[in-house]
């Protein structure tokens, strides 16, 4: 992985077999990043995403792998409990047009994959929502 920093973004390649999520959090702790907004695209061998079933507060995980086009893979960085959180949604598609995607778990770049971070100034912690099961945004 190699990144450079612009003023609030950082532009980054994430290289054929590193994993996606790793690579958000090493850039994220080194910058001390605690709220941005990030999006991608490139190509994956290998994902697992997910599911919430919202009556269960359970998720379901589906894995992957092939040769996948990512499609769309959003989310944000910030904090829980005062440490690094991150919250992605992936869609990939395969070679017949079929997409696949959800709550981020796991994704390993097959080729490249090309990040741009767009750094927030300020912080936003999480909280546990009893109610809902998630990780909810906490402006408290």
């Amino acid at each position: 992985m190699e990144y450079r920093r612009f003023n609030n973004k950082i532009v980054a390649r994430i290289d054929k077999g590193e994993e996606i999520l790793d690579a958000i959090k090493e850039i994220a702790l080194k910058e001390d990043i605690k709220l941005a907004n990030l999006n991608a695209l490139g190509a994956v061998g290998e994902f697992t995403v997910g599911v919430l079933k919202t009556k269960e507060k359970k998720y379901y995980s589906n894995d992957f792998s092939g040769d996948f086009e990512i499609v769309s893979l959003t989310g944000t960085i910030n904090t829980m409990n005062n440490e690094f959180y991150c919250h992605l949604h992936m869609s990939a598609g395969d070679a017949e047009g079929r997409v696949f995607g959800g709550h981020l778990n796991r994704a390993v770049v097959s080729a490249t994959c090309e990040l741009i971070i767009d750094i927030i100034d300020g912080k936003v912690d999480r909280i546990f929502n009893e109610e809902v099961g998630l990780n909810l945004f906490n402006f408290n």
